[in-house]
Order: structure tokens, then sequence, then C-alpha cells
């Protein structure tokens, strides 16, 4: 089939180098390239987004579902993650992980056309609200820098994963989920930025060093292509949007809407959390200590019912119930 040169580059940016594409018959309409077989049977578009968005989210297909139509791959996930959670987290803002609804119509979108801006967006000064990229357990992943403009790695925010609960009680990482890398595989992203473009681990898809990066934590591969990649150091993550999308608010839309069911908190001084254990059917455990001593959040979700019991270090209990808004 033909294409034109930018969607060849585009298909590129996900790791499909030119050989691989010229065996799948691919060659770029504006740009003919003779050497290209063409006998090969041609595949449609549906056929191209399965084989770009099958990559990484396989592996949490349990846990994860994708489709796709001719804009958007739509991810659905209820936003917990299958490691261990919160511990490690010095600066805690007692908020803690409740399932999410990133389904259906509040679905996470990933542009299957990327484009590279003329005037890209850069994480340093802005979109401090909301994600900028999806992560291929269905984790979202937001700016490094949290809503005061801070390192949230360095201000002890962030659990051992990288992540932590958010002022709506919605987990999320600050900082790459290197680890994704072994279970998916070094060919495959680890991520994908909401402008459409995948971040991989801490290596090049075919194994090799990763190459010199731009401010956005990304750089153009030998066959045109984009990616970004995860570092264990600032940015983490991608830098910014180095692909078009729109911004409002500071944040990037389209994007999923999280639901708070109480007011967010601030900061408990001295509290250091140290287990937190999924019980099943929707109950959860935290564990943290001040001065050496325990205390504990254990809550969970019954339909549009959240329960909480607040446990202090003389096993004195308080609970707390809320409704879904």
């Amino acid at each position: 089939m033909s294409i034109t040169r930018r969607d060849f580059l585009r298909l590129s940016a996900y790791g499909f180098g030119t050989t691989f594409l010229a065996a799948c018959g691919f060659k770029p309409a504006d740009a003919p390239l003779a050497s290209y077989p063409t006998e090969l049977p041609a595949l449609s578009p549906t056929v191209i987004s399965q084989a770009l968005t099958e990559l990484g989210f396989e592996a949490f297909a349990s846990r994860v579902k994708t489709y796709q139509d001719e804009q958007y791959l739509y991810v659905e996930s209820n936003g917990m993650p299958d490691h261990q959670l919160m511990v490690g987290i010095t600066s805690w803002q007692q908020q803690v992980p409740l399932p999410q609804s990133y389904s259906g119509s509040n679905a996470w979108k990933i542009p299957l056309h990327p484009i590279i801006a003329e005037n890209p967006v850069s994480a340093k000064t802005s979109l401090y609200r909301g994600a900028i990229a999806l992560a291929v357990n269905g984790i979202p992943i937001f700016n490094a820098l949290n809503n005061r403009g801070d390192d949230a790695f360095l201000y002890g925010e962030l659990d051992q994963w990288g992540g932590h609960a958010g002022r709506a009680d919605d987990y999320h990482y600050h900082a790459a989920p290197l680890y994704l890398a072994e279970i998916v595989g070094v060919d495959k992203p680890i991520a994908y930025a909401l402008d459409g473009f995948p971040i991989y681990g801490l290596a090049e898809p075919d194994g090799s060093p990763v190459a010199e990066l731009d401010e956005f934590n990304g750089h153009f591969t030998v066959d045109g292509g984009y990616h970004y990649h995860g570092t264990n150091t600032y940015p983490y993550i991608n830098g910014g949007m180095r692909g078009v999308v729109t911004v409002n608010g500071d944040q990037i839309e389209p994007q999923p809407r999280t639901t708070p069911i109480r007011e967010a908190l601030q900061p408990l001084k001295g509290a250091v959390i140290t287990d937190f254990a999924d019980l099943g059917n929707n109950s959860y455990s935290l564990e943290y200590q001040m001065s050496g001593q325990k205390y504990y959040v254990n809550y969970g979700v019954n339909g549009s019912a959240y329960t909480f019991e607040f446990v202090d270090a003389s096993g004195a209990k308080t609970v707390e119930t809320y409704t879904a808004r």
C-alpha cells in the first residue's frame, strides 16, 4: 500500500524501522523507494493501528483494555497497579489510592497519528495539572514537577515505584515506571505520552545505549521517527510535549476526569508510609509511622460508598464515610 512520508515516519516513531515497514509492504507515496517490495498484500489502516497499539499494553491485558478508532487508541483501567504502593513516601498529604473509573467516555485517549509540533510545550514551565503520559499498565504519569513546581521525587513525595496518591485519591506516577521494561521487553514502550509518541526505558528498542536526548527526554531516530525515554534523573519521563497537543487550564485535553470523594488534605509532618496491603474486594490498609509508632488507614469501596477507618497508635478508631459525588 502507499502512505505519505509523514505517516511513514509516524510509523517509524513507534519503533517500526524502515526495513520492517518495507517487509510489510509500506512505502511512502510521495517518495517511492524502488528497493521496497510491493507485491506483498497491503495492510488496512486498522491493521496498522493494531500493530502499533499492541506494543506494551498486551502484557497487562487482564487489567487494561484497549480499542481504537481512526484517531485514538482508547485505554481503560481502574487506575490501580499490580505492584506495591505508597511505601517509602516521607512527605505524605494523607491521600490514599482509590480505584478510578477510566472507562467508556472517561477512557484515556492516545493519538494514533502523532505530529511533531512547531511549538513544543515544556513541562518545566507548564503542564502542572493532569497527566502528560500513560504507562502501559494503565496508570497515568504526571509532570515530574508537582503542582507547586517542585521535583516530587526530591521532596520525598513518591514511593519506590515513582508514584503516589494525588488530591483526588488517584494513584499516578511522577517518574518513569522503569521496571515495566522488564515485563514488556526492552523493545516495547513502557508508556505513551499524551501527544501519541512512545516512551521507552533505559535502552533503545534494539537494546543499544540511549542516544543523546533533547530537553524533552526524547530524540529523533535514524529513520526519522521520534520517541521519548525514561531516565533516572530529571525529567525522569517525557519533559513536555514534543508533539501536537491541546492545552487547556495548564493540562492536556482530552484526558479522563477523576472524581474526588473527600476534600484534599494537608501534609502530615513526620509521617513515613511503611506498608500498604490490598485486602481484596476493594478493601485496603495503609500503615504509616510517626515517632516510631504505627498508625493505620483502613478503607474500602462498596458501590458508591467509601468507608475510612483511622487507627491511632493507641488503637483508638475513628470512622468516616463518603458517597461518590
